[in-house]
């Protein structure tokens, strides 16, 4: 996972979602990638072991102006925002349960 953008926010509106009390595991993900699914069993996994953070997955075919304003390229993509919305990390690709926790130190 790398460093995120800026200082970018996003919010419940822009979501759909509420934001995780502490942190949100936000996964741009679409209808027919099969490592998306794994990641969203991933993400749900951790997001239940760690109190106060949510996951959020949005389909970025229905999203595509949320997509191209945070430079999404593929699916999965995931975000990590702190408790304010504020991106910490992304990545690309299926992530790995060791590295989704690490990268929630950054945003608790």
């Amino acid at each position: 996972m790398r460093d995120g953008d800026g200082g970018r926010r996003l919010g419940a509106a822009e979501l759909g979602a509420d934001l995780g009390e502490r942190a949100t595991l936000l996964q741009f993900s679409s209808a027919f990638c099969q490592p998306c699914r794994a990641t969203r069993r991933t993400l749900s996994e951790v997001a239940a072991m760690v109190d106060g953070v949510a996951h959020v997955e949005l389909d970025a075919e229905s999203r595509l102006e949320l997509v191209r304003d945070l430079g999404i390229a593929r699916t999965p993509t995931v975000l990590v925002l702190d408790a304010a919305g504020r991106i910490v990390r992304r990545a690309s690709g299926q992530p790995r349960r060791a590295d989704v926790i690490a990268a929630l130190g950054d945003a608790v």
